[in-house]
């Protein structure tokens, strides 16, 4: 497989992608940016969607948990003073998306590539505010997860 460079190829190759994988690979990009997160049940659903022997049960808290977060910092968005605010919520949204269950996608919707979007706008948040943190091009960073978890050349 080629290495992915570009979002039009990441898209595709998380498009068909399993379940399973894309809520792996959608933690992995919310755990890019958990640095930005305040809330430990966020951290948790993170952990718990990387595990590929998580239950059902489990995976349905931690969805749960991260939406509700997400859910309750939304209103923090379009707050010009308050971007590490903004971070949080975006973080907690890149987690619940990961979690997003079967039954709440529509057919055009994809959990990995929603976590990446997510996360790409909680590192904006973070530059924003000029929070400390490595601000490497968070696209680049997303490519190289999916090609390692790929085993792409």
């Amino acid at each position: 497989m080629a290495s992915i460079s570009n979002d039009h190829d990441l898209r595709r190759v998380l498009a068909d992608l399993p379940e399973i994988e894309q809520r792996i690979l959608g933690a992995r990009f919310a755990r890019s940016v958990a640095q930005w997160s305040r809330e430990g049940r966020v951290g948790r659903a993170i952990e718990t969607a990387l595990r590929a022997d998580a239950s059902p049960a489990e995976l349905e808290d931690a969805y749960r948990a991260a939406k509700s977060y997400a859910t309750k910092t939304y209103t923090d968005c379009g707050r010009d003073t308050n971007w590490l605010g903004q971070a949080d919520h975006f973080v907690a949204a890149a987690a619940a998306a990961a979690l997003t269950p079967e039954t709440l996608l529509s057919e055009r919707q994809n959990r990995a590539w929603k976590a990446a979007v997510q996360a790409r706008m909680a590192v904006n948040c973070a530059m924003m505010e000029g929070a400390e943190g490595d601000f490497a091009n968070e696209a680049e960073r997303q490519y190289l997860l999916v090609n390692e978890h790929l085993g792409a050349d």
